[in-house]
């Protein structure tokens, strides 16, 4: 068994209502002035003045910041700064889907230790103590309210920082599968699509322990068993609450082992074409489990045991792309980059973009310029 040192920093209250807990949750870690990050969907929805409401109750002060969007950027988390100092906050709450918790965590770095949110892309580059904060998923998707990960854009280049610091996580995660219901549909499979690749990539990584693979193992049996039930039944708070628990679980796994060669072929996508993140991990998972497969079928050949399917470490590859390409027409997601606007001319610029992302560096195989060439071309019609 490999060692590992896990000390999980996030606390997860799970539950339908979960959300009625918050007031209570903050108060035990000192929130008296917090700043509630949400996207302009979520404030909408009510969701930030229902959030609100049980903070008053607690007799806590709140601030919105809502200036945010799908892959937060840098001009955004520095918005989200000049509202927390403004509001003398001493606590926040990211409240939403990935790009709220991200921009909490982002806003959190550089309120409380200066700077630009560059300034933290890598690890631990954090030297000051930062504000406690609360994540509260309103998806089944990214699983970074379990992670102290901020993934913000830089606006100007608009690469992906990832801005990593145990200072960053959540003090605690509420879980409340009724803040899910509200997801529109195209939300609901594009989220719950990444959680599955967290999953699957968790479980694989060379970073991988025994307690990532726990995770990601367990996280895999929710994800890929309540998937086509959300899309279908979007009403079913039981099925809502294993993706929202599975993707939780499979961010605790990320949390310990990283993600691999999925995540550094889709980033550049995002950043070239625009394409939706999750829309990218749809086409690309498939061609990396099949190219994986060479040196982690066995491990491949595992989750299918957990899902029911019988397989052999040779096969198991291909039974398990096919799977997850099932996954993917059931949520209408696209599997081919041709249906993304990509371009064959572009290959050779996207690969060596590929080849620098850093979750590429924790792939079963290693992952070069040539074998992330290999991969989009794959990936075509």
């Amino acid at each position: 068994m490999r060692p590992f040192d896990f000390d999980p920093p996030v606390r997860a209250v799970f539950g339908e209502g979960a959300l009625d807990r918050l007031g209570e949750v903050a108060r035990e870690h000192g929130f008296r002035r917090t700043l509630v990050v949400a996207d302009p969907p979520i404030v909408e929805a009510g969701m930030v003045a229902a959030a609100g409401g049980r903070l008053e109750d607690a007799g806590i002060e709140w601030t919105a910041f809502s200036g945010l969007a799908p892959n937060p950027d840098s001009r955004m988390v520095e918005a989200g700064r000049a509202a927390g100092a403004e509001a003398d906050v001493d606590s926040i709450i990211g409240l939403g889907g990935g790009s709220a918790m991200d921009c909490a965590k982002g806003i959190n770095f550089v309120l409380t230790n200066g700077g630009h949110i560059r300034d933290y892309w890598g690890q631990h580059k954090a030297r000051r103590a930062m504000l406690p904060s609360i994540g509260i998923p309103t998806t089944a998707g990214t699983g970074s309210e379990a992670q102290p990960t901020a993934l913000i854009s830089d606006a100007e280049t608009h690469a992906k920082m990832a801005c990593t610091d145990p200072k960053a996580a959540f003090r605690a995660a509420i879980l409340d599968p009724l803040l899910t219901l509200t997801q529109p549909p195209e939300v609901t499979a594009t989220a719950g699509f990444d959680a599955i690749s967290h999953a699957v990539e968790a479980f694989v990584t060379a970073a991988r322990t025994p307690v990532s693979e726990m995770f990601a193992r367990e996280a895999w049996r929710l994800l890929e068993g309540h998937f086509e039930t959300v899309l279908t039944e979007p009403e079913n708070t039981a099925a809502r609450g294993a993706m929202l628990f599975g993707s939780h679980a499979a961010g605790v796994a990320i949390a310990q082992s990283m993600l691999g060669a999925t995540h550094a072929c889709a980033n550049p996508l995002t950043m070239t074409y625009g394409t939706t993140h999750a829309v990218a991990i749809a086409v690309m998972l498939p061609h990396v489990v099949r190219w994986n497969a060479e040196a982690v079928g066995d491990r491949y050949a595992e989750l299918l045991t957990v899902s029911g399917r019988s397989s052999t470490a040779i096969t198991a590859g291909d039974q398990l792309a096919a799977r997850l390409e099932e996954l993917a027409r059931a949520a209408g997601l696209p599997l081919s980059l041709d249906e993304v606007g990509a371009r064959k001319t572009d290959v050779p610029a996207l690969a060596a973009n590929a080849a620098t992302q850093w979750t590429g560096t924790y792939n079963p195989r290693p992952i070069d310029a040539g074998a992330a060439e290999a991969l989009y071309r794959r990936a075509f019609s």
